[in-house]
């Protein structure tokens, strides 16, 4: 049996000393395992980047605590009878953290900066290529006109920027947003460098009341065992992202209270088909080989799943199907036999069919004759990886493939995996309450530039059958029918065998019950506290003592929603689903 769990390692940095400006007041310190690809919200994709921009801007439409719409930057909102206008009312008291008015100029800006600049593109492209306009009436009404109509609502997902500070940008794409910062969130950027990590400060203009923390503070460590030590020693106040050994080992410790959320992220081995620009030309130096699908195939049904739940996750999450996970039962294809399951017989015979033979080392020899090695790619920042690597290994040695395994950084993988230098890796995505978003970066308009940057691919996956399915169910507004396409599309990209998905785990996380009230939860049942669709777990941070009022007084039961679509009204809850921005990112 593999071992799960890894000696400490002792803290990159500890959280960082107090400044004049945070020498007083109350402190949240959360442990940040990995490197920030990026502070600026129009190149950021990755968990780390994106858990901390979501809490500094919002959505003209946001997720509640339980997964449901609620107010954003926008209090209400309005559809023409054929979906295609969208109004949206912006109240004046709404201000950005430097006390401008926040307004409908704002988003016009944000758009169109986007639509208008290909380099702006990486984290959020697609969620403009329907925008065929959008104008704003007057500084509280906004007006977004539509190519053709979607189910998902178009100002749900694009975090505003402010116009005033990121117009005067030169190239927008090059500023940093890394110190004295912006926004509209209950927690402002104010300083960010690598060994102190990031310093964030409460907002005082925040529309639901400003936070009871007065700041947060994200402090560097080499890996999540360093992470759990710091917990256990109170350097840190919580820490999430557990592995289950480390969960287990915190069950029952003096101060501590653990969590374990449903799960709304899969963990998967992504196998490059052989990734491409949109011009169609060859990117990375991913092996050639894999551009059979049988042989992308016979690798998936080498790998079993089940014991790597069973094994390296200790049973905490469920075995995966598609991408969605079993957390979101209306996109969750839930097959019961899935034609790539755990079956090395089927696998050598499909390669024995396929003409891989194989040498007298038992190693199988591709097309032009060459040895199949392949590299596998993990983080050293997860323990799981090596683990479910060990596990791999001799797997596909049985099928003739043998496997070589490095283990590098959070930032080397992601700029390997994102430019196409890699033969197999291990990823995982959150998914948001609406599917839209991680279906879209599977078509062919999501391959990279020619230079490897530009939008983002999940796998490197072109086919014209998804394309024609996700633009399906990107308009059905009947709720049944676009389900039955959103699981027809994850079948495909099931049968491609770019992404073995593997499980889907349990948020496993914990936090220092002495110095913390109990946070919110989402979903408020059996839901998580770190990685949100939103700022509410650490907005609700509540220091022992304190009130344990987590919205500054705001009362959700208040707020009036009229959506208006003059089509038959049970279409309008379709229309507000769409997913979350900061759930969508690659880890």
């Amino acid at each position: 049996m593999l071992a799960t769990a890894l000696a400490l390692v002792p803290a990159a940095v500890i959280a960082p000393a107090a400044t004049a400006e945070d020498s007083s007041g109350s402190t949240l310190k959360l442990a940040l395992i990995g490197d920030i690809d990026s502070l600026n919200p129009f190149i950021s994709i990755t968990a780390q980047g994106t858990n901390i921009l979501v809490l500094q801007y919002q959505n003209l439409v946001s997720w509640g605590t339980n997964n449901e719409p609620v107010p954003g930057l926008a209090d209400k909102w309005t559809t023409s009878s054929d979906g295609k206008e969208w109004t949206f009312h912006m109240p004046a008291d709404r201000k950005w953290s430097d006390g401008e008015p926040i307004t409908a100029n704002d988003a016009v800006w944000t758009f169109n900066a986007i639509k208008g600049n290909e380099k702006l593109k990486q984290a959020n492209g697609a969620l403009v290529e329907n925008v065929k306009s959008i104008v704003a009436k007057d500084p509280e009404n906004l007006v977004l006109t539509l190519n053709t109509v979607q189910a998902p609502n178009p100002g749900g997902d694009l975090p505003i920027m402010p116009e005033h500070i990121w117009s005067k940008q030169a190239d927008p794409t090059t500023y940093a947003n890394d110190k004295d910062t912006v926004g509209s969130g209950p927690f402002i950027i104010s300083s960010y460098d690598k060994a102190a990590g990031v310093t964030m400060k409460a907002n005082p203009n925040y529309w639901k009341g400003k936070a009871k923390v007065d700041r947060i503070i994200w402090a560097p460590y080499q890996n999540s065992d360093a992470a759990v030590q710091a917990l256990k020693n109170g350097e840190i106040d919580i820490a999430g992202g557990l592995t289950p050994a480390q969960f287990q080992s915190l069950k029952g410790q003096p101060n501590i209270t653990t969590n374990a959320g449903q799960g709304r992220r899969y963990t998967a081995l992504g196998i490059n088909p052989g990734t491409k620009s949109k011009t169609g030309k060859v990117l990375g130096d991913g092996n050639p080989a894999l551009q059979d699908v049988n042989l992308r195939k016979a690798i998936v049904m080498a790998i079993d799943n089940k014991t790597l739940l069973e094994k390296v996750l200790q049973g905490l999450g469920d075995e995966a199907t598609g991408e969605i996970p079993a957390a979101y039962p209306l996109y969750h294809w839930d097959s019961k036999d899935l034609p790539l399951k755990f079956n090395p017989e089927a696998a050598n015979k499909l390669l024995d069919e396929s003409g891989y033979t194989k040498g007298a080392d038992g190693i199988r020899l591709d097309k032009s004759g060459k040895p199949l090695n392949l590299r596998l790619l993990g983080r050293n920042t997860d323990p799981t990886h090596q683990q479910m690597a060990d596990y791999l290994k001799p797997w596909l040695k049985n099928i003739g493939i043998n496997v070589t395994t490095t283990m590098k950084s959070s930032g080397q993988v992601n700029e390997d995996s994102s430019k196409g230098n890699f033969d197999l890796y291990f990823t995982g995505w959150g998914i948001g309450p609406d599917p839209d978003y991680q279906l879209s970066i599977n078509q062919c308009s999501s391959l990279p530039d020619d230079n490897g940057t530009g939008n983002t691919t999940e796998n490197a996956l072109c086919d014209p059958k998804f394309d024609a399915l996700y633009k399906q169910q990107h308009a059905e507004l009947d709720q049944a029918k676009r389900s039955e396409l959103v699981k027809q599309a994850q079948e495909i990209i099931y049968n491609s065998a770019v992404n073995d998905v593997i499980w889907y785990a349990n948020a496993l996380e914990a936090y220092r019950s002495d110095r913390f009230q109990p946070f919110t939860t989402q979903p408020e049942k059996g839901g998580v506290i770190t990685g949100q669709n939103g700022p509410w777990g650490y907005y609700s941070a509540t220091p022992i003592g304190a009130s344990s009022t987590t919205d500054g007084g705001f009362n959700w039961a208040w707020v009036v929603i009229p959506v208006i679509v003059v089509v038959l009204a049970a279409l309008a809850f379709f229309l507000l689903r769409r997913r979350s921005a900061s759930a969508d990112n690659r880890e």
